[in-house]
């Protein structure tokens, strides 16, 4: 018999590639933090032994989650202005709290909260897109979560830069301190086509392809963006990142919930990504995101939560929901996107979209054990006919029993391995203190 680390034995495995399909009473051979066999239960029992071995009767395995768009050290902002017109909910809530409470100690604090929602609920990668992003780097780092921090970039001075060039120079460092890291990866993340000019942004598309990362950014969020770069550019956002070099296979373009026909046909042609937020783009009401039209196109499609100010949670089970009910309602047609379609956009999609899809996504032998147990063995989800149906349309992310990322056990039996979560709910309670205190007096 083999000597391995870890066996597990599950009623269902869904490797998420081949799409749609799934097996059954099999079993997932991991050591040293890779896949090394998918094969009957029976079968594994016979060729493996392992240190440890799990017996998951009523759970099915997939891939870790992978969240794709994330402002996470907002977290702290969660519910602070609901139900409010954006404009509104931006000028007179959310940048005067950032201009107040924003610096190392926030962030850090933030993301801690945001890492600990995520694990749980299944996440094992996120792509995030804040200020002090070291910050959130080493906090993930050190609690043994996958993720790609964006170099952000904006034209208008912050606490985490004065200029253009001071955003970049430390974007840079950042890629430098973790350019051989086993986890941690970087994007290049312009904030918006409305607050970074070209100079900058012709800047980042030639780095991003020396340094072969991707461009991770807010692109066709409203239709006053829209208007505004007409009227302004004499183009649309998407045509003008295209004069300036950034539509490529590099490029992450979140929300896009204001396309046309030619936007559709640029981004297939060369090769973008798009990052569906679909809860985020109805609580603002920022308009819908043609999904199915996109996808039939022949773009690839993740899913992000978007920042808990926004959203209200870092919920990807409640994303894969969101976006498959929302895009039969915007078809107008029941087969819009399917729930295994769904299960890909939170899982090998997003790995593609972040470059790395050779590592994870999907469970498949050679690549990273990010693995998600979650027990359909409840009252609500019986009958069960179809597991992926079950996953997207009747399960929650309350139903994450454990997590392994690397094939690091991170969460088990629904307890956090690597935080302490009492800690983080009395440092949120705190922050909540404060920042409810000063809202109130805007």
């Amino acid at each position: 018999m083999q000597h391995i680390d870890t066996l597990i034995h599950a009623r269902w495995i869904i490797p998420v590639v081949p799409e749609h399909s799934w097996h059954e009473d099999h079993a997932l051979a991991v050591h040293d933090g890779t896949i090394i066999d998918l094969l009957p239960a029976a079968e594994a029992a016979r060729k493996y032994r392992a240190d440890v071995s799990l017996h998951l009767e009523h759970h099915a395995l997939i891939p870790g989650l992978i969240n794709t768009h994330t402002h996470v050290a907002m977290s702290l902002f969660r519910g602070l202005a609901d139900d409010l017109p954006l404009m509104e909910w931006l000028n007179h809530h959310i940048w005067p709290a950032e201009r107040r409470w924003v610096s190392p100690d926030f962030v850090h604090d933030g993301s801690r909260l945001a890492l600990a929602e995520m694990l749980r609920g299944g996440t094992t990668c996120f792509n995030d897109m804040y200020f002090f992003p070291d910050e959130t780097a080493r906090l993930a780092a050190e609690n043994h979560m996958r993720a790609s921090i964006g170099m952000i970039l904006i034209d208008f001075p912050t606490v985490w830069a004065a200029d253009a060039d001071e955003y970049i120079r430390k974007g840079l460092k950042l890629h430098d301190d973790y350019r051989n890291h086993p986890l941690i990866k970087t994007t290049f993340a312009p904030h918006a086509p409305y607050t970074v000019s070209d100079a900058p942004l012709q800047r980042v598309a030639t780095l991003a392809e020396e340094l072969d990362v991707p461009i991770h950014m807010h692109v066709h969020e409203t239709a006053d963006e829209v208007a505004a770069s007409v009227e302004q550019h004499i183009m649309r956002p998407l045509q003008r990142l295209d004069t300036l070099g950034l539509v490529s296979p590099r490029l992450l373009a979140v929300h896009m919930t204001q396309l046309d026909d030619d936007d559709i046909e640029l981004m297939a042609r060369l090769g973008g990504h798009v990052v569906h937020c679909p809860e985020s783009n109805l609580k603002l009401a920022s308009g819908f995101c043609p999904l199915d039209r996109l996808l039939k196109a022949g773009i690839n499609v993740a899913l992000g939560t978007d920042g808990a100010a926004s959203n209200n949670d870092l919920d990807m089970f409640g994303e894969m929901r969101s976006a498959a009910l929302l895009a039969k309602a915007v078809a107008g047609d029941a087969s819009a996107v399917p729930a295994a379609t769904a299960l890909s956009m939170a899982t090998i999609n997003g790995a593609r979209a972040l470059g790395i899809d050779a590592e994870t996504g999907s469970l498949e032998i050679g690549k990273s054990a990010d693995l998600v147990a979650v027990d359909l063995g409840g009252l609500d989800s019986q009958p069960l006919y179809n597991p992926i149906s079950q996953l997207v349309y009747a399960t929650g992310r309350d139903k994450v029993s454990d997590v392994w990322i690397a094939g690091k056990h991170v969460v088990k039996d629904a307890t956090l391995t690597t935080m302490d979560e009492n800690m983080i709910r009395h440092k949120a309670v705190a922050w909540g203190e404060k920042i409810r205190a000063a809202d109130e007096q805007q």
